[in-house]
Order: C-alpha cells, then structure tokens, then sequence
C-alpha cells in the first residue's frame, strides 16, 4: 500500500487553514502524514498547525523557514521533506472533498506507469458559497482534455499549464527529476514545471470529476478570474486587447525560456524526441505572433465606422478572426459597435 504525504505550504493563512485541516482529518483514506512549511506568517497560522499536531491521528512535521521562500521555493522545500510514496500537494485556504485521498491513490495503484492525478475543482467564494462554476471551464478546454486523453499531455502543457497545483498529486520518484523548480519563467510556477517534468517521462491521469472546494478571495496569491465577463463590460475594447496583447508576449517569453530550460534538462527529453519540442515550440510562437497581429489589427481599428470597412476585410481574409476570436460575429461587433 502507498504511502501518502500531503505537502502543505502556509502563509499568513489563520483565516482559513481550519478548514482546511478538518477536510484532511475528514479523508475517507487517512494521509500517513502531513508536511508543513511556515514562509514567516505574521499571524496565527503557527500556533493553528501545532495545536492540530497535538491531536491529529496522523503524523504532522511543522517546519517554518528562516527567511520567506515565496511559494515555488516553499513547496519544493515541502515536497523535499515527504516521506511518502505519493505527494499531495495542499494549499492553505481550499477545502478537500472526504474522497480525494481515496480516489486518487486508487488511480496510482490502477497502473504503475501513472505518474501524476490531477482534477477539476468546484470553485467556491470566500465564505465556501458555490459559485456555479468549475475549474476547468476556464484553465482546461474540451479539446485539450481530448488531447491530454490521447497521449499528448506533454504536448497540451508546453503550450499551457492546465494543472493546479492544489488538485495534483504525483510519485515521489519524480522529485530527483524536477528539482530544483526554475523561478523568473513568465506565467509558470511550481506546478506547471512539475506537471510538464513528469509528463515527459510516465503517464498522466485527468479525473474529471472535482475533488476540493477551490476557494477565490482577494487574499490569494493565484485564483480564477470568474467575474471575467462582467469585468469585460467594464474596460474598452482597446483596453481588452491591450491586456491580450501583453499576455501573449508574456507567452512568447516562457517559450522563448522554456526552449533553453529543455535543452538542458535531460528529464524533459526523453518525451521531447519524440514529438520534436524545437518544431512545436517554433508552431506555438509563430501562433502566438498571429495572434498579437490579429489583437493588434482589431485595436488599431479606425474610430469612424466607415472607416473600419476596409481593414476588417483584410483581417477577414487572413481567418484569423475565425482562429483566434468568434468567427463571423467578431467583425460584425468590430464595424457596428461604439469604440
């Protein structure tokens, strides 16, 4: 039977680590320990973990760094500390369904090729209200989980991280292979390095079912923007597509660093000859400069309507408004609406 570590990292977490640990106690398949790293909280969240320590029935390691490590390096540290054969990796606000211990070593056991289980996630406001949405209706497409399905999970992760770290868990086997975790790669932290490390090399399995209540406060250091679309209404098209023209250049950036990172690790190779990493990094930058062309096109459109005719038709004879926005109703929008 696997041994399994939950790897929590904690900072300035008092309001809502209770119920996080309660859900820990609440597994239907009990964790054989609990690795906490403290990154210098200013609040309760210390003398919260001890008192749990005291009276959980499993074992729980606190351990709280000299100086502030910033997430990445907080979890890398925890993982490092796990002795377990799976590693569950724990953020300090969400709350975990009783089943996910459970399910999940059962799909590590299902197969020995498996290396790592993620899932959707139920997301859920401050105050554990339902949002009415999911995690993966924003962060893992239809076709990517059709992908990912088909043995291209390497391939859909060097494009875009679609794991959350708070619904991962993985073999420790794995550990030597991705550490240490880079940091200063745009829009990437430690989950998306570990999942793409371990993609490479076994097997990856998408539950698609949820397994924690994913919780979205101001408080957080990442989330999901659910109020996206009612934020749109609140900003200017060229505003929106200023902001998607900086994100794809970001993108453009981790590729560009990714490129250089792969080549000099090993333990992204193996996979990576297979499916040829410096051609699909070469398609996935030249896609992200049509779609800069494209925002930038939409952008720059004439403020006279008349005046838009004319580059609307040539920015519909690219199809890019059919690859990258919403097809024939895009530059419907872009001739008759108000700028």
């Amino acid at each position: 039977m696997n041994k399994v570590s939950i790897a929590l990292c904690t900072y300035n977490g008092a309001n809502f680590l209770p119920k996080q640990l309660r859900s820990f106690l609440q597994q239907t398949r009990p964790p054989d320990e609990l690795i906490v790293c403290d990154d210098r909280s200013g609040d309760t969240t210390v003398e919260i973990i001890e008192k749990f320590a005291q009276t959980a029935p499993f074992s729980v390691a606190l351990h709280i760094n000299d100086e502030n490590l910033g997430s990445t390096k907080n979890f890398e540290k925890a993982v490092s500390l796990c002795t377990g054969d799976l590693v569950f990796l724990s953020d300090q606000d969400d709350v975990w369904f009783p089943k996910k211990l459970e399910k999940f070593t059962t799909e590590f056991e299902r197969s020995k090729n498996v290396g790592m289980v993620f899932s959707d996630a139920e997301l859920v406001g401050e105050t554990l209200e339902p949002l009415g949405h999911r995690l993966w209706e924003f962060s893992f497409t239809p076709e990517e989980r059709r992908r990912a399905k088909k043995g291209k999970m390497f391939e859909v992760l060097l494009k875009k991280n679609v794991v959350t770290g708070a619904t991962m868990a993985f073999r420790t086997t794995f550990r030597e292979m991705f550490s240490p975790i880079p940091i200063g790669i745009p829009n990437t932290i430690h989950d998306a390095w570990i999942a793409l490390v371990i993609a490479a090399n076994a097997d990856i399995s998408l539950l698609e079912e949820c397994s924690i209540f994913y919780r979205q406060h101001a408080g957080q250091q990442l989330g999901i923007d659910w109020k996206y679309k009612q934020k749109i209404k609140q900003t200017t098209r060229r505003e929106r597509y200023a902001a998607s023209i900086g994100f794809q250049q970001k993108e453009q950036e981790r590729l560009i660093i990714f490129a250089e990172i792969i080549k000099s690790h090993p333990q992204l190779q193996k996979k990576g000859a297979e499916i040829r990493i410096d051609e699909l990094i070469e398609s996935f930058f030249e896609e992200e400069n049509q779609m800069i062309e494209h925002y930038e096109a939409r952008r720059n459109l004439p403020r006279e309507k008349l005046k838009r005719i004319s580059p609307i038709i040539k920015e519909l004879s690219t199809g890019r408004y059919n690859r990258f926005s919403k097809g024939f109703i895009s530059p419907v929008k872009d001739l008759f609406e108000n700028w």
